[in-house]
């Protein structure tokens, strides 16, 4: 419990500290953001900070920092460090640089700034890359939720499928109507249980003060075999860093009045998802290492959406099991619908077409929803089709962190900032997804060796193009 306390205060402290260090560098100001400029009553609304804190959080978490951080504290106490420098230094840098660049860009999305940054060739890819992926979350955040509301009835395949019809329908409604309508009313709510499931299990672990695994016993947890590096840093992402957050802050950088609220509603946001996936971390870790399995009479090899249910309940009580629905049903629900939102606003944005209008909207969501209802059917047919579209979830998830982190960095650079505050952790995810890449079983499977051959040799050019690169900006004028 002394990581963990120590965590605790450096998750705090990093958003006071670092997180206004890192205000500094980007220089909010008074000009008006697209909240006003572009009001448009659908996607462009002023909305009250309070409200935008709570709809960022619940957009960039759902179950990421729950369910990853628990199959996270496998690893053992190096989940931890990942959390709480990941937070700080990498997700938190990359969810407030890349909103407060949307704001400054007129709302942008995701492939639009990329391509302004790092050309319109990568912009393209980006496109494509990015509204897969948005696709993947939709289609992976109906069948998760659907299966388990399906369990609890009688006949569970056929309410699976009805649960995965009713989801999808919600999906198509929250997507096509103005932001304040459904998502401004309901998401605040689910956040709220959110934290509070998080703070009641917080004070459930002072309480029992259990004696867990410390940095000092060593990194390695013996209920994970895989290596630290890379997969540690794939499997926890939205509780440390996740280039997913970066299709949604544009969402709320629609919505923010001043750009003087950017670094709580950003920067804020993800800290406090950190505090979550660093709560759920040393549950996680009471319940593989601590004896809490035994305790709760739970075997060690439940799943992360069982190990939620079984812990809720099993110190919560009724009121735990209910926190525990909302936590794996409501909350991936509502990740997959700003998803969407986010793919049809992505569309429109490079083919030139208004949302202000209900037709043009219904042009973009008709193929959209198609092609996340053939993933959705695929995910549902095939046994191995929800871990397979996760797992390359998880990869492009950390590579799209990947190229938004170089563009903030090309930005930092041309306005001659301290651009080492994204570099840094670009360099480093570049080399975790290049390594991760060439050793997954659903990509190359080549060995350790290989792997690391590669990400090395992805460590040299990184830092050789970066260099290239640098030395021919610094003599230009100030973009």
């Amino acid at each position: 419990m002394i990581t963990f306390c120590i965590s605790l205060l450096a998750l705090v402290l990093g958003y006071f500290l670092y997180g206004k260090f890192i205000e500094r560098v980007f220089g909010p100001d008074n000009r008006p953001t697209p909240a006003v400029s572009k009001a448009d009553g659908v996607d462009f609304i002023v909305l009250p900070g309070w409200k935008i804190f709570m709809i960022q959080f619940l957009n960039i978490a759902g179950t990421g920092p729950i369910f990853g951080a628990i199959m996270g504290a496998k690893f053992g106490p190096a989940a931890y460090l990942w959390i709480v420098f990941g937070c700080i230094f990498a997700g938190a840098v990359h969810d407030y640089l890349s909103g407060m660049l949307s704001m400054r860009n007129g709302g942008a999305g995701l492939p639009e700034l990329i391509g302004k940054y790092l050309g319109g060739t990568t912009r393209q890819v980006m496109l494509v890359f990015s509204v897969f992926l948005l696709m993947m979350v939709g289609a992976v955040f109906v069948y998760s939720p659907a299966l388990i509301l399906g369990k609890m009835m009688s006949d569970g395949l056929t309410w699976v499928y009805i649960w995965c019809g009713i989801i999808f329908v919600y999906y198509i409604i929250a997507t096509m109507l103005p932001i304040d309508k459904i998502i401004g009313k309901i998401y605040p709510l689910f956040a709220i249980s959110m934290l509070f499931m998080a703070v009641a299990l917080m004070a459930v672990l002072f309480y029992r003060w259990p004696s867990l695994p410390e940095l000092t016993d060593g990194l390695h947890g013996e209920q994970f075999t895989s290596p630290i590096f890379p997969a540690l840093f794939i499997t926890i992402a939205c509780g440390a860093i996740s280039g997913f957050h970066a299709t949604q802050t544009p969402l709320m950088a629609r919505c923010v009045k001043s750009e003087k609220m950017g670094r709580p509603m950003f920067y804020g946001a993800m800290i406090t998802e950190g505090l979550v996936a660093l709560i759920w971390a040393t549950v996680s870790m009471y319940f593989f290492y601590g004896g809490a399995a035994q305790e709760l009479s739970a075997p060690l090899t439940l799943q992360a959406p069982e190990v939620v249910t079984t812990v809720s309940q099993g110190w919560l009580g009724t009121f735990g099991g209910i926190l525990a629905l909302l936590g794996v049903v409501a909350a991936p629900i509502t990740s997959g619908d700003t998803a969407l939102r986010s793919a049809r606003l992505i569309i429109a944005e490079f083919i030139h077409l208004e949302q202000r209008t209900i037709m043009k909207r219904i042009y973009i969501c008709v193929p959209l929803f198609g092609a996340t209802l053939l993933l959705l059917f695929y995910n549902i047919e095939n046994p191995e089709g929800f871990n397979v579209i996760w797992s390359y979830f998880g990869w492009a998830n950390q590579t799209l962190a990947v190229f938004t982190l170089w563009a903030i960095t090309v930005y930092l650079v041309r306005e001659r900032k301290p651009f080492w505050v994204t570099l840094i952790p670009a360099i480093f995810m570049t080399v975790v997804c290049s390594t991760f890449l060439m050793i997954s079983k659903n990509a190359f499977g080549f060995d350790m060796m290989v792997g690391y051959g590669v990400g090395g040799a992805a460590l040299i050019v990184a830092v050789a193009w970066f260099s290239a690169w640098y030395s021919r900006q610094r003599n230009k004028p100030v973009m």
